[in-house]
């Protein structure tokens, strides 16, 4: 994860900022040093994505599905 990252992620957590969660968890799995840690995060952006019906909800799924790890 990089610098400052999981700060802001912390941050976003204390604030209960459920909009700003998606797109750093999704910043955390474009960061990831693996497959595995990316899905991770993934998830939790697709998540959080979902409870808001954030509009990267699709884009986050579609990734989950690439990666094998959501049926399409």
């Amino acid at each position: 994860m990089i610098a400052g990252l999981d700060d802001r992620l912390r941050a976003a957590h204390a604030r209960d900022d459920r909009a700003g969660l998606v797109t750093l968890y999704a910043e955390a799995a474009d960061t990831a040093n693996s497959l595995d840690q990316s899905c991770f995060f993934l998830t939790h952006a697709y998540v959080f994505a979902l409870e808001k019906a954030h509009p990267l909800a699709p884009a986050l799924r579609a990734r989950l599905v690439a990666a094998g790890r959501e049926e399409a």
